[in-house]
């Protein structure tokens, strides 16, 4: 496979038909922070997602998507939909069942100059192709000396949906925010979506892009600045959703919305909270988390991942790192249960982070009654 792609792929991109051939025969065997100050209308998540997808695929001829259901059935949740009436089989790929196996294949076409974008119905399907994406794609540069770049985006919903059981709701952001080569980038509103796509793509490296499946149907604010097909997100840099003073809280991805929900109950009780919007895992903003840290004294971390190890844990390793003589009291870490994820929909919510578990935790942060 990698043959033929050395021999069909030139200055121009993907421009022959064996690459999309091959995989149709296959196919039956299986630019800063920004806010929403000047928001003119709203987008759904899903139609961001689309939208950057749409205009990076038709500004660069290397692009192209691939996996299970893309093309045909336009994407398990849409994302792709459109994409193949506009550009035909060769660019967006549909796969077998097998993501071994079309992952490899899409990290041999990055090795020769494509930019492939991978689509993970789930990421708890990505275990299968976790070799690919750690030992194929994150290490390359390194171990070429720099000579290898591997410009491929991995992408798709993470963490729980609603009711899919234990091993359909895994959170797998500290899983591949501690491999280095690899960044993580995990998006909230539709701003978010689109702004962080486009970089991800853009990017000489290989990105994990940690969608939300419960997010995607979402609508948000959204600028004519953002609506620009030149829009585009700095990787490694966090937005500060809602200024505060009294106590800073992290978190990331779907906890966003559930964190600011916590930060209105907490204003009626005279608690002024802070709330960062990570965006990216991998590099993680430890400068902008900080500094809120030293200007409230105490922080709250919010994530729906596993708490040992998790991204909290590293967050408060780098505050008592580089902010300790600023805490007022100990951080607090609001993550989900240290159980695989029940399938019952009584014990699910249980399992995973709520806005109320946000609110008395801050209010301990605050020494207020919890």
């Amino acid at each position: 496979m990698l043959g033929i792609i050395k021999q069909k792929v030139g200055a121009r991109g993907l421009t022959a038909p064996v690459f999309g051939d091959y995989m149709q025969k296959l196919s039956p065997v299986a630019s800063a922070m920004r806010d929403f100050s000047s928001a003119t209308k709203k987008m759904t998540v899903r139609d961001a997602l689309n939208s950057a997808l749409d205009e990076e695929m038709a500004a660069d001829s290397n692009v192209f998507v691939m996996g299970e259901e893309v093309g045909e059935y336009q994407g398990a949740y849409k994302i792709t939909k459109g994409l193949l009436d506009k550009y035909g089989p060769d660019r967006v790929v549909d796969t077998p069942i097998t993501e071994a196996g079309f992952t490899g294949i899409g990290v041999g076409a990055a090795y020769h100059g494509l930019k492939p974008v991978i689509e993970f119905m789930t990421f708890n399907f990505s275990m299968q192709a976790i070799d690919h994406i750690i030992n194929s794609a994150a290490k390359s540069n390194y171990m070429s000396g720099g000579k290898i770049n591997v410009p491929i985006v991995f992408r798709g919903p993470n963490g729980a949906a609603a009711g899919v059981g234990a091993q359909h709701s895994q959170c797998y952001g500290a899983w591949y925010g501690a491999i280095p080569g690899l960044k993580v980038l995990v998006p909230y509103s539709s701003e978010d979506a689109r702004g962080l796509l486009k970089a991800a793509i853009r990017d000489p490296d290989p990105v994990v892009f940690l969608e939300n499946e419960i997010l995607y149907g979402d609508s948000f604010p959204v600028s004519q600045e953002v609506l620009d097909p030149n829009f585009c997100l700095p990787i490694g840099k966090a937005k500060i959703e809602r200024q505060g003073k009294d106590v800073t809280i992290t978190a990331y991805s779907k906890m966003v919305g559930f964190a600011l929900k916590a930060a209105e109950i907490l204003e009626k009780d005279g608690i002024n909270a802070e709330v960062i919007n990570l965006r990216s895992i991998r590099p993680l903003d430890r400068d902008t988390i900080n500094d809120s840290v030293r200007k409230t004294n105490r922080l709250v971390t919010v994530e729906e991942g596993f708490r040992q190890h998790g991204v909290g844990a590293e967050i408060c390793a780098s505050v008592v790192e580089d902010s300790f003589n600023y805490l007022d009291a100990p951080v607090e870490r609001i993550a989900g249960a240290d159980v695989p994820t029940p399938y019952t929909a009584n014990l699910e919510r249980l399992a995973f982070p709520q806005i109320e578990d946000i609110v008395r935790a801050t209010k301990r942060a605050c020494y207020r009654s919890g």
